[in-house]
């Protein structure tokens, strides 16, 4: 279905949408398509995280198709974590369920929780794992929430740039829902790089106390903790809060 009418203007709730974030996307025509999706739905801010085959690609100029600017745009990251760190909002997509206690949410739930929290004056992204296996589960313990999408249980899975697409349109459907920001009090939500601090702060004590262990359960330990401190949409202040409350445990007593 074609069709471009370019003397009309972007999105009309005129709010900067939220990042796409490709973690390990392995075809460059893959992403070309998602590009073009994205400008479908006026969201250009790509981030790629170790495209497989490497950035630029000339593939995914040619499947672009006119949306060759959100791909010049583009940046290439080397971690996710690197990806998010201005990030105060953080949406992880998968197609099964983890074992991790997140609240998931339906692309048109999350897109009106993605528009409230742009309205604030928030950054938000979107995670979209490789085309072959999706997210690991340290990207989705990243993440303050999961969108999933609601298909046919026997073939319920989504070509990349068909999830972005998806995702997308339900996005700009919200431009015009009347959604009102709501007030953030004192404190915004805390960026990604902000608690990151905080948890690598916590977790360097955590070992040193010999609490991660054992060792082949640190990392699931990590992930726990990362998702109970992600579930209370932790605001500036509030880091700031827990920052002293380490300092004052870890502080020698006389």
């Amino acid at each position: 279905m074609a069709g471009t009418d370019r003397s009309r203007g972007a999105d009309p709730g005129g709010e900067a949408g939220p990042a796409i974030v490709l973690i390990e996307p392995q075809l460059g025509d893959n992403i070309g398509a998602t590009a073009r999706a994205m400008l479908n739905c006026d969201l250009h801010d790509l981030r790629l995280v170790r495209p497989r085959d490497g950035w630029p690609n000339p593939a995914a100029v040619a499947m672009a198709s006119g949306a060759v600017s959100v791909l010049e745009r583009a940046r290439v990251h080397e971690t996710t974590l690197d990806a998010v760190l201005d990030l105060e909002l953080v949406l992880a997509t998968t197609a099964r369920e983890r074992d991790q206690a997140k609240t998931v949410l339906t692309p048109r739930a999350a897109a009106l929780h993605l528009r409230q929290h742009v309205r604030n004056g928030g950054r938000a992204g979107i995670l979209f794992g490789p085309e072959r296996a999706g997210l690991v589960n340290d990207d989705i313990a990243s993440a303050d929430l999961v969108i999933n999408v609601p298909l046919n249980p026997g073939f319920s899975s989504l070509n990349l740039s068909q999830a972005v697409l998806l995702i997308g349109y339900e996005w700009y459907q919200t431009s015009q829902s009347g959604i009102e920001p709501r007030h953030w009090g004192a404190s915004p939500p805390a960026t990604v790089a902000e608690q990151e601090f905080f948890f690598g702060r916590l977790e360097t004590e955590l070992e040193a106390a010999g609490f991660l262990f054992p060792t082949h359960l640190a990392p699931t330990i990590r992930r726990n903790l990362r998702g109970m401190f992600k579930r209370t949409a932790l605001t500036a202040q509030e880091v700031r809060t827990l920052h002293g409350v380490l300092s004052a445990l870890i502080k020698p007593r006389s």
